[in-house]
């Protein structure tokens, strides 16, 4: 969103705010799509992180820029515990 800042109070500032709508979109796709139970959800977490830092990352040097195994283990665990809160509602 910023590819020229370097302030990290206005990096957080614009982030924060993104990222929860990208999460509560995913979340909602989720949902649409039936996904329930860790299993599942890590595995649509893993299919989330192809595309987010697959298809849409490698766009944006700052996410490509990232190391990859974090950021799997970070979307298969946002899948995990969305689609188990889903589970539960």
């Amino acid at each position: 969103m910023l590819p020229r800042e370097t302030r990290r109070g206005v990096l957080l500032t614009a982030a924060v705010p993104v990222h929860l709508v990208i999460s509560l979109g995913w979340t909602l796709a989720l949902a649409r799509g039936g996904v329930r139970g860790a299993r599942n959800g890590a595995l649509a977490g893993l299919a989330i992180a192809a595309l987010d830092l697959g298809v849409i990352g490698r766009r944006y040097p700052r996410i490509r820029a990232l190391p990859l195994l974090p950021q799997l283990a970070d979307h298969a665990l946002f899948g995990a515990v969305a689609a188990t809160a889903l589970e539960r509602r």
